[in-house]
Protein backbone atom coordinates (compact mmCIF):
# COMPACT_ATOMS: atom_id res chain seq x y z
CA UNK A 1 0.00 0.00 0.00
CA UNK A 2 2.90 2.34 0.77
CA UNK A 3 6.31 2.27 -0.93
CA UNK A 4 8.95 4.77 0.14
CA UNK A 5 12.36 4.50 -1.51
CA UNK A 6 15.39 6.65 -0.65
CA UNK A 7 13.17 9.52 0.48
CA UNK A 8 14.97 12.78 1.24
CA UNK A 9 13.14 15.79 2.67
CA UNK A 10 14.73 19.13 3.50
CA UNK A 11 13.68 22.25 5.36
CA UNK A 12 15.90 24.77 3.65
CA UNK A 13 19.45 23.53 4.11
CA UNK A 14 18.49 21.17 6.96
CA UNK A 15 17.95 17.51 6.05
CA UNK A 16 14.89 16.13 7.89
CA UNK A 17 14.82 12.71 6.16
CA UNK A 18 17.91 11.17 4.62
CA UNK A 19 17.28 8.38 2.09
CA UNK A 20 14.52 6.70 4.08
CA UNK A 21 12.93 3.53 2.68
CA UNK A 22 9.94 1.61 4.06
CA UNK A 23 6.90 -0.37 2.96
CA UNK A 24 3.43 -1.14 4.27
CA UNK A 25 1.64 -4.08 2.69
CA UNK A 26 -2.09 -4.58 2.24
CA UNK A 27 -3.70 -5.39 5.59
CA UNK A 28 -0.45 -4.83 7.51
CA UNK A 29 0.08 -2.84 10.68
CA UNK A 30 3.52 -1.25 10.62
CA UNK A 31 5.05 1.05 13.23
CA UNK A 32 7.52 3.89 12.81
CA UNK A 33 9.11 4.69 16.15
CA UNK A 34 11.77 7.14 17.25
CA UNK A 35 12.48 10.12 19.49
CA UNK A 36 11.09 13.62 19.13
CA UNK A 37 12.63 15.39 16.15
CA UNK A 38 13.58 12.17 14.37
CA UNK A 39 11.48 13.04 11.31
CA UNK A 40 8.44 10.83 11.91
CA UNK A 41 5.86 13.57 11.29
CA UNK A 42 7.85 14.79 8.30
CA UNK A 43 7.50 11.35 6.74
CA UNK A 44 3.73 11.10 7.20
CA UNK A 45 3.26 14.69 6.02
CA UNK A 46 5.19 13.79 2.87
CA UNK A 47 2.99 10.72 2.35
CA UNK A 48 -0.05 12.98 2.61
CA UNK A 49 1.33 15.48 0.09
CA UNK A 50 1.75 18.27 2.65
CA UNK A 51 5.52 18.29 2.05
CA UNK A 52 7.43 17.80 -1.17
CA UNK A 53 10.40 15.42 -1.26
CA UNK A 54 13.80 16.65 -2.33
CA UNK A 55 14.69 13.18 -3.58
CA UNK A 56 13.55 9.57 -3.74
CA UNK A 57 10.08 8.23 -4.46
CA UNK A 58 6.82 7.90 -2.54
CA UNK A 59 4.03 5.68 -3.86
CA UNK A 60 0.67 5.14 -2.18
CA UNK A 61 -1.53 2.45 -3.72
CA UNK A 62 -5.11 3.11 -2.73
CA UNK A 63 -6.65 5.88 -0.70
CA UNK A 64 -4.64 7.10 2.28
CA UNK A 65 -6.14 8.99 5.23
CA UNK A 66 -4.03 10.86 7.78
CA UNK A 67 -4.78 11.26 11.49
CA UNK A 68 -2.60 14.27 12.37
CA UNK A 69 -0.55 14.77 15.49
CA UNK A 70 -2.49 16.69 18.13
CA UNK A 71 -5.87 15.69 16.62
CA UNK A 72 -6.55 19.18 15.18
CA UNK A 73 -10.27 19.36 15.90
CA UNK A 74 -12.54 22.20 14.83
CA UNK A 75 -13.36 23.03 18.45
CA UNK A 76 -16.53 25.06 17.80
CA UNK A 77 -18.08 22.42 15.53
CA UNK A 78 -19.94 19.35 16.72
CA UNK A 79 -18.59 15.82 16.54
CA UNK A 80 -20.99 15.19 13.64
CA UNK A 81 -19.69 18.20 11.69
CA UNK A 82 -16.06 17.29 12.34
CA UNK A 83 -16.74 13.81 10.97
CA UNK A 84 -18.55 15.16 7.92
CA UNK A 85 -15.54 17.31 7.07
CA UNK A 86 -13.61 14.10 6.50
CA UNK A 87 -15.95 13.01 3.70
CA UNK A 88 -13.98 12.29 0.54
CA UNK A 89 -14.30 15.44 -1.57
CA UNK A 90 -17.78 16.01 -0.20
CA UNK A 91 -19.26 12.83 -1.69
CA UNK A 92 -19.27 10.50 1.32
CA UNK A 93 -21.00 12.44 4.08
CA UNK A 94 -22.95 9.58 5.68
CA UNK A 95 -21.60 9.32 9.23
CA UNK A 96 -23.67 6.27 10.22
CA UNK A 97 -20.88 3.76 9.42
CA UNK A 98 -18.49 5.67 11.69
CA UNK A 99 -20.86 5.40 14.65
CA UNK A 100 -21.08 1.67 13.99
CA UNK A 101 -17.29 1.35 13.98
CA UNK A 102 -16.80 3.71 16.95
CA UNK A 103 -20.04 3.40 18.93
CA UNK A 104 -18.73 5.55 21.81
CA UNK A 105 -19.06 8.57 19.51
CA UNK A 106 -22.81 8.12 19.05
CA UNK A 107 -23.90 9.82 22.29
CA UNK A 108 -21.45 12.66 21.58
CA UNK A 109 -22.53 13.48 18.04
CA UNK A 110 -24.14 16.84 18.95
CA UNK A 111 -21.44 17.91 21.40
CA UNK A 112 -18.87 20.52 20.41
CA UNK A 113 -15.47 18.94 19.81
CA UNK A 114 -13.74 21.47 22.05
CA UNK A 115 -15.65 20.10 25.04
CA UNK A 116 -14.46 16.53 24.57
CA UNK A 117 -11.71 14.77 26.47
CA UNK A 118 -8.41 14.08 24.73
CA UNK A 119 -9.34 10.44 24.16
CA UNK A 120 -12.71 11.36 22.71
CA UNK A 121 -11.07 13.89 20.40
CA UNK A 122 -8.61 11.26 19.21
CA UNK A 123 -11.51 8.95 18.45
CA UNK A 124 -13.16 11.73 16.42
CA UNK A 125 -9.87 12.27 14.55
CA UNK A 126 -9.76 8.57 13.65
CA UNK A 127 -13.44 8.64 12.64
CA UNK A 128 -12.89 11.75 10.51
CA UNK A 129 -10.08 9.95 8.66
CA UNK A 130 -12.27 6.88 8.16
CA UNK A 131 -14.87 9.08 6.45
CA UNK A 132 -12.53 9.12 3.45
CA UNK A 133 -13.09 5.33 3.11
CA UNK A 134 -9.33 4.70 3.09
CA UNK A 135 -7.42 1.53 2.29
CA UNK A 136 -4.51 2.71 4.45
CA UNK A 137 -4.51 4.84 7.59
CA UNK A 138 -1.47 6.84 8.74
CA UNK A 139 -1.76 7.79 12.41
CA UNK A 140 0.65 10.33 13.88
CA UNK A 141 1.06 9.85 17.65
CA UNK A 142 -2.04 7.90 18.66
CA UNK A 143 -1.15 8.01 22.36
CA UNK A 144 -0.04 11.65 22.67
CA UNK A 145 -1.17 13.11 26.00
CA UNK A 146 -3.62 10.29 26.75
CA UNK A 147 -4.06 8.07 29.81
CA UNK A 148 -3.04 4.40 29.41
CA UNK A 149 -6.63 3.12 29.68
CA UNK A 150 -7.74 5.50 26.92
CA UNK A 151 -4.83 4.43 24.73
CA UNK A 152 -5.71 0.76 25.29
CA UNK A 153 -9.29 1.43 24.14
CA UNK A 154 -8.10 3.24 21.00
CA UNK A 155 -5.68 0.40 20.27
CA UNK A 156 -8.55 -2.09 20.56
CA UNK A 157 -10.55 -0.16 17.97
CA UNK A 158 -7.53 -0.01 15.68
CA UNK A 159 -6.97 -3.77 15.90
CA UNK A 160 -10.64 -4.35 15.08
CA UNK A 161 -10.43 -2.11 11.99
CA UNK A 162 -7.35 -3.97 10.80
CA UNK A 163 -8.72 -7.45 11.47
CA UNK A 164 -12.32 -6.85 10.42
CA UNK A 165 -11.85 -4.55 7.43
CA UNK A 166 -8.32 -5.30 6.29
CA UNK A 167 -7.32 -1.68 6.80
CA UNK A 168 -3.57 -1.18 6.46
CA UNK A 169 -2.06 1.01 9.18
CA UNK A 170 1.15 3.01 9.47
CA UNK A 171 1.46 4.00 13.14
CA UNK A 172 3.88 6.84 13.83
CA UNK A 173 4.47 6.65 17.55
CA UNK A 174 6.89 7.82 20.23
CA UNK A 175 5.51 5.20 22.66
CA UNK A 176 7.62 2.32 21.38
CA UNK A 177 6.10 -0.29 23.68
CA UNK A 178 2.59 0.45 22.39
CA UNK A 179 3.75 0.49 18.77
CA UNK A 180 5.65 -2.78 18.98
CA UNK A 181 2.78 -4.50 20.80
CA UNK A 182 0.23 -3.29 18.26
CA UNK A 183 2.12 -3.77 14.98
CA UNK A 184 3.77 -6.85 13.50
CA UNK A 185 6.63 -4.94 11.85
CA UNK A 186 8.43 -1.74 12.75
CA UNK A 187 11.07 0.74 11.66
CA UNK A 188 13.22 2.83 13.98
CA UNK A 189 13.93 6.37 12.80
CA UNK A 190 16.71 8.44 14.35
CA UNK A 191 17.95 11.82 13.12
CA UNK A 192 16.20 11.34 9.79
CA UNK A 193 17.56 7.87 9.05
CA UNK A 194 16.21 4.33 9.46
CA UNK A 195 18.58 2.65 11.92
CA UNK A 196 16.68 -0.61 12.48
CA UNK A 197 13.81 -2.50 10.89
CA UNK A 198 12.15 -5.86 11.18
CA UNK A 199 9.70 -8.00 13.10
CA UNK A 200 8.35 -6.15 16.14
CA UNK A 201 9.12 -8.98 18.54
CA UNK A 202 12.71 -9.16 17.31
CA UNK A 203 13.16 -5.40 17.67
CA UNK A 204 11.68 -5.47 21.17
CA UNK A 205 14.23 -8.16 22.09
CA UNK A 206 17.13 -6.15 20.66
CA UNK A 207 19.27 -4.73 23.50
CA UNK A 208 19.79 -1.48 21.61
CA UNK A 209 16.07 -0.91 21.00
CA UNK A 210 15.08 -2.10 24.47
CA UNK A 211 17.58 0.18 26.21
CA UNK A 212 16.74 3.23 24.09
CA UNK A 213 12.98 2.93 23.75
CA UNK A 214 11.52 0.42 26.20
CA UNK A 215 13.29 1.50 29.37
CA UNK A 216 14.84 -1.92 29.88
CA UNK A 217 18.17 -1.93 31.67
CA UNK A 218 20.62 -4.60 30.58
Amino acid sequence: MIEVVDLTVRYGAAVALDRVSLTVGAGEMVALIGPNGAGKSTLVNTLSGILRPAGGTVRVHGRLAHVPEGRQMFADLTVEDNLRLGGWRGRNRDTAPIYEILPDLGPLRRRRAGLLSGGQQQMVAVGRALMARPEVLAIDELSLGLAPLVVADLARHLRALNAGRGLAVLLIEQNARLALDLCTRAYVLEAGRIVAAGDSAELAASPRVADAYLGVAR
